[in-house]
């Protein structure tokens, strides 16, 4: 169980706090929502808590089969849908670091982006499409 506190700021900002850690972001609306966007969105954090928790599987995944992924990034783009406003696509691709994947490392790297549990907790309507850029 994780603890977070959370502090409204004013003019639509907002401090996250991680309670265990001490770690704190803090948020702004985006322009296109009333906001200054002088700091990461929710919905920004939203879509990339998506491509975390698909990384943190895929390392766990490698390290259980005997490979690596460290050195892997990727870009994160979120599509936002009205009436009501929400995510309604989120984009990743991710780049993998030079490395002679085998057929088999490459299909439990491809699987991963369905078995995270951010990937299990968004509402099916929600479109999630990955590419790998081997």
């Amino acid at each position: 169980m994780a603890t977070i506190k959370t502090k409204y700021l004013g003019n639509l900002r907002t401090e996250i706090e991680h309670v265990q850690s001490g770690q704190k972001i803090i948020t702004d609306a985006p322009l296109d929502n009333h906001g200054k966007g002088e700091f990461i969105s929710p919905t920004d954090i939203f879509t990339a808590a998506y491509t975390s928790c698909v990384f943190t599987i895929m390392g766990i995944a490698a390290g259980t089969h005997g490979f690596s992924v460290d050195g892997m990034s990727a870009e994160t783009t979120k599509v936002m849908a009205e009436n009501p406003r929400r995510v309604a696509k989120i984009q990743v691709s991710i780049k993998m670091p030079p490395n002679n994947y085998s057929e088999k490392e490459r299909r439990i790297i491809e699987a991963v982006p369905r078995q995270c549990p951010v990937a299990n907790s968004l509402q099916a309507d929600i479109e999630k499409e990955v590419t790998f850029v081997w």
